[in-house]
């Protein structure tokens, strides 16, 4: 073993998995957005997201294309749709053109009157969704303990077990690591990688906290399980070898870092595992 290997850990590294968790999180919102408002059958999704009424789901469906394309133009549609009777749907596609143009504080106020209204109309499961997009916005925004408000929000409107809640608690375990509860991420992070399993982020944030607690064999179990779920993700093979050199498995942490690179030489986990590999190989042998 390297001598005095955990202070690579020490130095600063260019990559956080939960910052990076962040720019994750943007690019899925917009996705899950989208996905959320194509029209579906009748009858519930197989995953319990409630259908979008007929009425309203191809203006809806409408007003979110164009906000990829134009988020000025689709605040106005929204606007405009909002007077005609759009429902909060009508504010829910406005809070995603702010998102999507990064204007994050009206974006939040977007999502929580679109909350506001659908909870006002007994659409609770609705509501809570969009408690959880105002608590994204937040967090993308900088501002992580309206984030916490707004996912604590979400969660006492109800959500059944299963994806969405494990997805939600893990956007709450953001928050909270943010604003130093450790203990309150701790408990959401073992909801999220109860209820959304197949998520690798949930555990690679699991393990990341373990780690920096000092919780090794919970970070070796997680971040096991976060390489077998993506074994061709740059972070998680970073994390991966940043758990091994603390549990003095230093030719696990040199081969971890080195995937790590060869997946993705130019993003910031890739450059974090260079810069751990340049320190080990520079470390003096016992």
């Amino acid at each position: 073993m390297a001598f005095l290997l955990p202070l690579l850990l020490l130095t600063p590294q260019a990559y956080d998995p939960e910052i990076e968790a962040v720019m994750t999180r943007r690019q899925r919102e917009a996705a899950v957005a989208r996905s959320a408002s194509t029209p579906p059958p009748p009858a519930a999704a197989a995953d319990g997201r409630i259908p979008v009424p007929e009425k309203f789901a191809r203006p809806f469906q409408a007003c979110l294309d164009q906000a990829v394309d134009s988020p000025e133009q689709a605040v106005a549609f929204a606007q405009k749709w909002r007077l005609e009777g759009g429902s909060f749907y009508a504010r829910h596609c406005m809070g995603f053109a702010y998102a999507r143009a990064e204007r994050w504080p009206p974006a939040i106020v977007a999502f929580e009157q679109a909350a506001e209204e659908a909870e006002r109309g007994g659409e609770m499961a609705q509501s809570a969704r969009l408690w959880a997009q105002a608590g994204n916005a937040a967090l993308a925004g900088g501002d992580a303990a309206k984030a916490r408000t707004s996912f604590d929000a979400a969660l006492a409107r109800g959500l059944p077990d299963g994806i969405e809640k494990g997805e939600l608690h893990l956007d709450r375990a953001r928050a909270l690591v943010a604003l130093g509860d450790v203990g309150g991420a701790r408990e959401s992070l073992d909801v999220a990688t109860q209820q959304a399993a197949q998520d690798p982020l949930a555990w690679l944030l699991s393990a990341t906290l373990a780690r920096r607690t000092g919780e090794m064999k919970l970070a070796q179990a997680h971040i096991a399980r976060a390489v077998q779920l993506s074994p061709d993700d740059a972070s998680v093979a970073l994390e991966e070898g940043n758990i091994a050199i603390l549990t003095d498995h230093e030719d696990v942490a040199k081969s971890a870092w080195e995937r790590a690179v060869k997946i993705a030489p130019a993003t910031p986990a890739g450059k974090a595992a260079a810069e751990s590999l340049a320190r080990l190989a520079g470390q003096p042998r016992r």
